[in-house]
């Protein structure tokens, strides 16, 4: 049967969901900008409050929102963000939603926190020096806008989207450093067209969602390591 899950969410987390809702239609309001914009940051937003829950809805959003971002950095040629969530995140998103609907904890809706030892991060560490490498001189080519940044960009994604996939709760303070970098990147496009604020406050509010994630996976795991101890 199915179970509506906002009804899942606790008070603190609804309340900052729809903080975040308000804060993104609020900025959209102020600068009349495009109605894509907006829904893609709600559609964002959610994701993310049921990621923080480890749940496998907050991947499935997660892929309809790279699609929608995506979408969105084609009109600053930002390329590298289309690249980087068409090309990395939705795919990585939609591997995770399997992994993680194969790894539920105890028959729950939450995924099972897995620990990340120091050789699988070494690995990631070195697909994200050989992706990023690779990727500056792709986005160089393609005369992507604000270069610096939208390779750092590439980096901090790379590096959220397979920790998320390793069920690691270090993924969300991969998360909110490339929120930080996307908060610069659209910044700036902003100086340049104001209809770009709502993309400001979505990742200023994808920030404050993903810091809570990396406490609430936390939680998870002390939550789940003492319930296996039993």
């Amino acid at each position: 049967m199915f179970k509506n899950p906002f009804l899942d969410l606790t008070r603190f987390e609804l309340g900052l969901w729809l903080f975040s809702a308000c804060a993104i239609c609020s900025a959209f309001m102020f600068s009349g900008g495009s109605a894509l914009n907006v829904v893609a940051s709600l559609i964002g937003i959610t994701a993310l409050i049921f990621v923080a829950k480890g749940y496998v809805l907050g991947q499935v959003l997660t892929v309809v929102f790279a699609v929608f971002y995506g979408v969105i950095s084609i009109f600053f040629r930002y390329y590298g963000e289309l690249i980087t969530y068409m090309g990395m995140t939705a795919p990585i998103a939609a591997l995770t939603a399997i992994e993680w609907h194969r790894h539920p904890y105890q028959g729950t809706r939450e995924v099972e926190v897995k620990p990340l030892s120091g050789k699988a991060f070494s690995i990631i560490s070195a697909l994200a020096a050989a992706v990023t490498f690779v990727f500056y001189f792709i986005l160089r080519a393609l005369e992507t806008q604000n270069l610096f940044f939208s390779t750092v960009s590439v980096a901090t994604s790379f590096y959220a989207s397979a920790l998320t996939l390793c069920r690691s709760q270090y993924y969300a303070l991969a998360y909110a450093a490339n929120d930080l970098v996307l908060i610069v990147l659209w910044t700036l496009a902003s100086i340049e067209d104001i209809t770009y604020l709502p993309m400001i406050v979505c990742f200023a509010m994808f920030f404050a969602n993903d810091i809570y994630g990396f406490f609430s996976w936390r939680s998870m795991r002390r939550r789940q390591t003492a319930g296996q101890a039993k």
